[in-house]
């Protein structure tokens, strides 16, 4: 039954992108703002369709984050992505460059002003993408998955140096965020089970540290807060960061 629910929700998924998609074309094309509003209420419409058809809800945690931020985030499922455009007020994303040739997805992620990353020239990359997020009109919640990719729960996958370049070169604050949502709905899985999918904003870290120590905080931090909440959403994920690790690093 659950199969059938989740085979249900994601014709409801992509049917609404097509729909939606093009419905907004005018209003995306008209203004960035067009694009960004098209976007929250289909993010909104399609995380009340999942919590009514598969019976899986979100929820948003911490103080949302405002103004200028970097927002260096867990990834392990669609479903972060649509719970962070629902929640932030102007969310812009670091993503693959193949992307940005996806049908609708590419559009719009382009219109609000995300960054296509090319992942095979690591330095003229590093250089592009600080470059393309850091330009003037840009603002907002800058999100980057400091892993690069999704990430089953449980996975361990090291935390790229971009993130740390990102929120070093732009000055900027950043706000980790947690998740469990790979524990409903994980990585290239067709269920979507039931229960209570969690992003969570964790203490802002000022700007101005430097890159290394940067990392060495927010690896652990990530890590640890979003390992509790797939314990809390009944998901062993093996064990958290040293905590003689995370102290020597904080």
């Amino acid at each position: 039954m659950q199969r059938l629910r989740s085979v249900l929700f994601d014709l409801c998924l992509y049917g609404l992108m097509l729909v939606m998609g093009v419905l907004f074309a005018p209003m995306a094309a008209w203004s960035a703002e067009g694009a960004l509003r098209a976007c929250k209420i289909y993010a909104r419409t399609v995380l009340r369709l999942l919590a009514a058809i598969c019976g899986l809800r979100t929820e948003v945690r911490g103080p949302v984050p405002e103004g200028d931020v970097v927002v260096a985030s867990k990834h392990q499922s669609f479903l972060d992505i649509l719970i962070l455009v629902a929640a932030l007020p102007r969310p812009r994303f670091i993503m693959k460059q193949e992307l940005r040739w996806a049908p609708i997805l590419g559009l719009y992620a382009m219109r609000i002003g995300s960054t296509p990353v090319n992942r095979g020239a690591r330095s003229k990359a590093m250089k592009d993408m600080v470059a393309h997020a850091g330009k003037d009109e840009a603002a907002g919640q800058l999100v980057i998955y400091p892993q690069g990719t999704r990430v089953l729960p449980g996975a361990k996958l090291p935390y790229k140096f971009g993130a740390g370049v990102l929120y070093d070169r732009l000055g900027v604050p950043c706000v980790p965020a947690a998740t469990n949502v790979g524990v409903f709905w994980s990585r290239r899985s067709p269920l979507r089970k039931p229960g209570l999918a969690v992003v969570e904003f964790l203490p802002t870290i000022p700007p101005g540290l430097p890159v290394a120590e940067f990392m060495a905080r927010i690896e652990p931090l990530v890590e640890t807060e979003s390992n509790r909440l797939m314990r809390e959403a009944g998901f062993d994920p093996g064990p958290d960061p040293a905590p003689a690790t995370v102290a020597a690093e904080a």
